[in-house]
């Protein structure tokens, strides 16, 4: 049995080189991926869209850019919905939990009712994506524990105004906040657990170039997942980066990640918190060599 569904997933995620291949996302999975330049969508919304479907994607994150019209994000929303795929508003930096990162957050929040009001159902976003990233900001360095409890506050106060949008709230994270503990007026526990309670999906940053490592890296926030009955989507990093090539499918190129990601899937496969994969990112994706 565990053979046949080995073949199945592989089919599913490589058949025709594509992350689904020819073969539509199942309605359960996630098959997402972040889109940081929006501008693409202003430039190229046809193309953005044909990419998206080849590769199978059932979910975007989008970057919100408040200088691009409404009309754009309308447009694009509607054509993806159309053809199955959800978009999530998607914002976020370090600066966030900064005494003055409420401001940015209120600014997107501000937005997306603005956004959602002034749309048709079909152009409405589905929900909101936070990719904070709390230990890049100076504090964590100088205050990890003040940082900790303003990143806490953050998404309390972000998931109150989600919940009054009556849009879910979902956050990024790295694989290693479970080392990560906390003591304070939110109670005690490590910081992967607490965000996974507080936050209706995370994307977790299993940012590796081999099954065995990627699985490794999730195994544990998969589980909490299953605990809270919560979906945990597993991203995976596509770019060229200087932190080591041992984070990235840039060397590989897609056939080769396409066999890992269906092994992840395939290790996976059955568990309550396994809610799919991510690509990183749109950008990078489509200049993957095959």
């Amino acid at each position: 049995m565990k053979k046949l569904i080995m073949a199945a997933v592989l089919c599913f995620l490589g058949c025709t080189g594509d992350f689904g291949g020819s073969v539509k996302a199942s309605m359960t999975e996630t098959h997402a991926t972040w889109l940081w330049n929006p501008w693409v969508l202003v430039d190229d919304e046809a193309g953005t869209l044909e990419f998206l479907e080849k590769k199978n994607v059932n979910k975007v994150y989008l970057q919100i850019d408040r200088e691009i019209p409404d009309a754009v994000y309308q447009s694009f929303i509607e054509k993806a919905s159309a053809n199955g795929i959800n978009i999530y508003a998607l914002d976020g930096g370090p600066g966030w939990v900064a005494p003055s990162g409420y401001t940015s957050l209120d600014q997107l929040m501000n937005w997306v009712k603005m956004y959602q009001n002034s749309s048709s159902p079909a152009q409405r976003i589905a929900g909101v994506h936070l990719d904070v990233e709390p230990y890049l900001y100076s504090g964590w360095s100088t205050n990890q524990a003040a940082t900790i409890k303003n990143y806490q506050s953050l998404f309390s106060k972000a998931s109150s105004s989600t919940s009054a949008l009556g849009l879910p709230l979902e956050a990024d994270i790295p694989f290693w906040f479970d080392e990560i503990t906390y003591k304070n007026t939110y109670g005690k526990g490590n910081l992967a657990e607490w965000i996974i309670a507080h936050t209706d999906s995370v994307t977790i940053m299993a940012y590796r170039d081999t099954a065995p490592s990627i699985i490794q890296l999730a195994e544990n926030e998969v589980a909490l997942a299953e605990k809270y009955k919560k979906p945990l989507v597993i991203g995976v990093e596509t770019d060229q980066t200087s932190e080591g090539s041992t984070l990235t499918f840039y060397e590989e190129g897609e056939a080769y990640m396409n066999q890992e990601l269906a092994k992840v899937s395939s290790h996976f496969f059955g568990a309550p918190g396994f809610g799919g994969i991510a690509v990183h990112h749109v950008g990078s994706w489509v200049m993957m060599k095959p």
